[in-house]
């Protein structure tokens, strides 16, 4: 289950995705223009690949996931092709949303040094955005940890013209998704994920932190037991415990620096 602001974000692009991928005719007869992409951006590890992924879910939509990083090519044509490829696949499977993760890549401001192939793909991308009649049924989200980075074309109405900010997790969200990650491991019963997720050596850990954190209480648990003088053969008798998670989670080095909080201006 969702932490309670991922639930709420996917509900907003449930919602959005359901306006734009049924527009009626009579919208269509008045001139009604909806955007039918946004954009998800916040610090990495939070999520967004998973609202993606449930929104496309919600909607009944295929899904077709591509990192950006994967459209670029240094051979002249080759970028812009793939972008075309990938939108025409796009619309053999409608309704279908695009997810780019890491779509800084493809966005970043022209002009920049060395930049001409991302220029030339980018314009690409603009075009498949702009082509609003080819586009129908095929709804567009992405993601990035850096929108300052994106050209603001991108960024317009009719393109990635909607931002939603995806946040890292709060100190109950964090012990909320320390019970969804802990559904199938061998948790002992007076485990308190709470708890765990106040404490202040878990401040600022994103989503990813978190799975790290529970792998490596696991590890520490599988250690302990492998030094210890009892029948390792009784598997029953192996869990994990609250001094496991205290001493694992100072081995999780966070990806998101210290000073990032929910606090920090938002991009806009």
């Amino acid at each position: 289950m969702m932490p309670t602001k991922l639930s709420c974000l996917s509900c907003q692009g449930s919602r959005f995705l359901g306006q734009g991928l049924s527009v009626s005719e009579d919208g269509m007869g008045l001139g009604l223009d909806l955007d039918t992409g946004f954009l998800l951006y916040g610090p990495p590890g939070c999520g967004k690949t998973l609202i993606a992924k449930a929104v496309a879910n919600e909607a009944g939509a295929n899904f077709i996931h591509i990192k950006g990083p994967e459209l670029l090519n240094k051979y002249v044509g080759e970028s812009e092709l793939a972008v075309r490829t990938l939108f025409g696949r796009a619309r053999t499977c409608s309704p279908c949303i695009l997810f780019f993760d890491e779509v800084d890549a493809l966005t970043t401001n022209r002009g920049t040094e060395g930049g001409w192939i991302v220029e030339r793909l980018l314009n690409q991308l603009l075009i498949e955005l702009d082509g609003a009649e080819q586009r129908r049924g095929v709804f567009v989200i992405g993601a990035t940890n850096r929108p300052e980075m994106m050209d603001r074309a991108i960024l317009r109405p009719g393109r990635f013209g909607k931002l939603l900010y995806v946040p890292l997790p709060s100190p109950d969200e964090r012990g909320k998704i320390l019970k969804a990650l802990a559904r199938k491991k061998p948790i002992d019963a007076s485990v308190d994920f709470s708890s765990i997720g106040r404490m202040e050596a878990c401040e600022n850990f994103s989503g990813a932190d978190l799975g790290a954190l529970m792998n490596e209480a696991a590890m520490v648990a599988l250690e302990d037991r492998l030094k210890s003088t009892e029948n390792t053969s009784d598997a029953a008798s192996l869990t994990i415990k609250s001094t496991h998670f205290e001493r694992a989670v100072g081995q999780i080095s966070r990806s998101v620096s210290d000073k990032i909080d929910d606090n920090e201006v938002k991009f806009e």
